[in-house]
């Protein structure tokens, strides 16, 4: 992310949804907080409605990262 902000967002992504995927949730919501900080291109309707996330429904890290992004 520090040398390549377009590239590493995406690169960050991608861990997040394989990590995601292999059932390190905690390390998925670290992974995804640290992008909405950095003003990433993600928003709630790709958290919400992305099949990728599946597998971080009802927890509640993920739960908080959706309402912080839910339009008000």
């Amino acid at each position: 992310m520090e040398k390549d902000a377009l590239m590493g967002s995406g690169i960050v992504f991608c861990f997040a949804m394989i990590a995601a995927w292999t059932g390190d949730k905690e390390l998925a919501c670290q992974q995804l907080a640290g992008l909405i900080r950095l003003s990433s291109r993600l928003t709630y309707g790709d958290l919400k409605l992305m099949p990728f996330w599946d597998p971080l429904r009802r927890e509640p890290c993920f739960e908080k990262i959706l309402a912080s992004l839910a339009p008000k």
